[in-house]
């Protein structure tokens, strides 16, 4: 199982529930924070840089991309990006221990914030709701008409690759 940013304030109830979860951070999200650290004039060039890191073909040639990336943004004084691309690179990276085929899925939250982004319009529209019982109504009733309608028929990702490298380790292991 993995656990996207959104659920990042619940992350200390989910590992009592889900001791085996892990952590993927929103790459897009790990991106803006950097770039809060990085002069505007610098911005498309790290962009390139972060980019490079998360284009690479396993989890070890990434982390190297990362630790050149991370000596190339020191050499340019931008200490404060480096120290947060060291100290949290790691969480993005957590994809790269899944099938390849689910990597460009679970690399962001976008299926997630589209939720919320209409959720958020539809609150708007409203303006002043009298009490949290009925905000909460009408957030139910939008996540219910999102499962019942057009969003529960797609298929996001074809979990057989997963199942059957699982189902691979532990025959291996009886």
């Amino acid at each position: 199982m993995i656990i996207s940013d959104a659920c990042r304030g619940l992350v200390e109830s989910v590992a009592d529930y889900l001791p085996d979860a892990q952590w993927q951070r929103c790459m897009v999200h790990f991106y803006r924070n950097v770039f809060s650290h990085v002069p505007s004039t610098k911005v498309r060039e790290v962009t390139h840089m972060l980019k490079a890191i998360h284009a690479q073909e396993n989890r070890r040639a990434a982390q190297e991309k990362a630790d050149a990336v991370i000596a190339d943004l020191r050499a340019q004084r931008l200490t404060r990006a480096a120290d947060l691309i060291e100290e949290s690179i790691d969480e993005t990276l957590t994809y790269y221990g899944f099938p390849d085929s689910h990597w460009r899925k679970i690399r962001t939250n976008n299926p997630l914030e589209r939720i919320m982004k209409e959720i958020r319009r539809r609150t708007r529209v409203v303006g002043a709701f009298p009490d949290g019982q009925s905000c909460l109504n009408l957030a139910a009733a939008r996540l219910r008409h999102i499962a019942a309608g057009k969003w529960s028929a797609r298929k996001y990702m074809n979990m057989a690759p997963l199942y059957q490298e699982q189902h691979q380790t532990h025959g291996a292991v009886a």
